[in-house]
Parts: C-alpha cells; structure tokens; sequence
C-alpha cells in the first residue's frame, strides 16, 4: 500500500517492502521547448541547473555520447553492491538519471526505486526497469529505514545542501544497509580538471558543474558519522590505457565496441573524484 499527498509533492511507503505502486509526484518546471527558445534568445542556464538535462535527454544511453563517463562510473558504483540477502530488498538509487545503474545490478535481486528531479531522465528509467519517483535528494518522499542499499552516483556535487541529501540517504538505510556513492572533491586540482579543462572537450556539457557546490572527502565522511554510516573513501579515475583509446575513437568519429568502454580504477589521490561506501549501524 502506498499513501500520498499529492498536493504537497509527498508521497510515503507505508510499508519498505511495499512498491508497486510508487508514481510521480511533482516536476520541476521548465521543458525541451523552453531551453530551445532560451538558446535561441541567446540566454544562458545557469551552471548546474537541472533544466539542462531536459535538452540532453537524448544523450543518456549513447555510450560515446555526454554521460559516456556516467556510464564507466555507474558499472564501477554497482560494483561496491552485493547481492541482495533477503527477498524484497530494495535499492534506491538518489539522482538516477535515465537509470544507468540498472543494467549493472541485473540478478543481484533488488527492486531497484529511482529517485529524480527530471522527468524525462525518468521516463528513460522506467523504461530500463526501475521504478521511477519524481523527487528532490533532499526530501525524499519514502519512509525511514526502507533501503537495503542506498546509491547516490555523482549526485552531490550537483545538490545546493550536500548535507541534507547524506541526511536523507542514510535515513533510508535500514540498520546494517549500505550507501555507495561517487562524486568531485573540493579541490583546485578538481575544478581544474572536472571545469576548466573538462568543459573544453566537445564530449562535456558546457555549465554541467558548479564547482562551488564540489564536496570536500573528509567533510562527507564526518557527516555520513554524524548519521551512523563509517564511510571508507578512494580516489577514482578512468584507466589510462582506456581512456586514450576511448579519446582516439572520439576523434575519428568511431563507435565504442561492446565490453571496451573505459574503466574506472581506484588511484592513490582522492583530489579529483572520489567513491566511498560505508554501512550504517545497527
């Protein structure tokens, strides 16, 4: 059974292993058309604002297309996840996007609950299997303690109160569930690489990043403490040889075969981007 209040943008299980009928309850404004006459008019989005991800919604399951290193992440995310100890276990997967951790936990045995700001990022989510909820990180509409597993993949660098979204993400870890995230350090080092160089490729979305609202890997660890989560993080980046051999298909217009996309693998540095996972007590 679920219970919602529609009007107010909530919607709560009353139960964690009770699913089924989880929809969409609120959208954030702004569409397609609206970016297209904003571009036209010569307007700029600001940095990191949700809205883009209406004009890229095209992009999300091209391989070699902008969210190509979503994709290298997502497959090194679902990694940290365990098969599912008991039936019913639920995984909700905080900013999911278009769903891209989906193909990457197949037989692990979860119910896989997408939680999102962009509704066409969603529709693409449901249509990979996940059951898609049309919400904010930092008020997210299930109960306490309903996720075996919580993923919050390059989700919170993107969140104006970091904070409130590990809040939420270890409220609904239920005691001994595991949180596995990734996301930017809050480095000159990370700015300069994930920003100033980055957003020069043709590959990234110019304004995809605020790298104001970065997250420093010792604040994230003490705060995932205050909630009762230990967080063990390692710095993370592409393989090298991988990557040179992606960048070289870039450039010559070639497609990625299948099974050769680049590898995300752990590095001595967290200065860039980092991944941690952690349980919460109990």
């Amino acid at each position: 059974m679920v219970t919602a209040a529609v009007g107010s943008g909530w919607l709560a299980l009353t139960s964690p292993n009770t699913v089924d009928d989880i929809t969409e309850v609120w959208s954030l404004p702004g569409s397609r058309a609206t970016l297209v006459a904003m571009r036209d008019a010569g307007l700029v989005l600001p940095r990191n604002d949700p809205r883009q991800y209406d004009d890229l919604a095209d992009e999300w399951w091209r391989p070699d297309g902008v969210f190509a290193m979503l994709h290298w992440l997502a497959r090194a995310r679902a990694a940290l996840v365990p098969p599912a100890t008991r039936p019913g276990a639920l995984l909700v997967d905080l900013g999911c996007g278009a769903g891209l951790l989906a193909p990457h936990l197949a037989g692990k045995g979860y119910r896989h609950v997408g939680v999102d700001l962009t509704r066409s990022a969603l529709a693409q989510a449901a249509a990979h299997g996940v059951t898609a909820v049309n919400g904010d990180a930092t008020a997210v509409p299930l109960v306490d303690g309903c996720a075996d597993v919580v993923a919050a993949g390059e989700l919170l660098e993107h969140v104006p109160d970091w904070r409130a979204a590990v809040a939420e993400a270890c409220r609904l870890l239920r005691p001994g569930g595991l949180l596995v995230l990734d996301t930017l350090n809050d480095t000159a080092l990370a700015r300069l690489v994930a920003v100033r160089i980055a957003e020069r490729l043709p590959t990234v979305p110019r304004g995809i990043h605020d790298p104001g609202l970065f997250v420093d890997d010792r604040e994230l660890v003490a705060e995932c403490a205050r909630h009762g989560v230990d967080l063990k993080v390692r710095g993370v980046r592409p393989g090298v040889p991988g990557l040179l051999r992606w960048l070289a298909r870039q450039v010559r217009g070639a497609a990625t075969p299948a099974g050769q996309a680049p590898r995300i693998v752990p590095t001595g540095s967290r200065a860039v981007l980092y991944q941690g996972h952690g349980r919460r007590d109990g």
